[in-house]
């Protein structure tokens, strides 16, 4: 692959070592607004409360539930 070189002036050095440099990262696309994205099955409806029929996931439920709850009577 060809490196392909930059010529720059003296004017623009003096800006960078005076001012420095930053490095942006490129800009993303806005997410839809209507709803939130949904990357892993764990973070859908029926995942968190257990109700697909999973053994492990209506023991997380649970777990989340009592941990929800552990503040709430006093």
């Amino acid at each position: 692959m060809e490196q392909v070189q930059r010529h720059v002036g003296e004017e623009e050095i003096n800006r960078a070592i005076t001012g420095g440099i930053v490095f942006k990262g490129a800009k993303l696309k806005s997410a839809p607004k209507g709803e939130p994205k949904v990357k892993t099955k764990a973070k859908k409806k029926t995942y968190i409360t257990g109700q697909h029929g999973s053994g492990a996931a209506k023991m997380k439920a649970e777990i989340r539930a009592r941990r929800a709850n552990r503040h709430k009577n006093k």
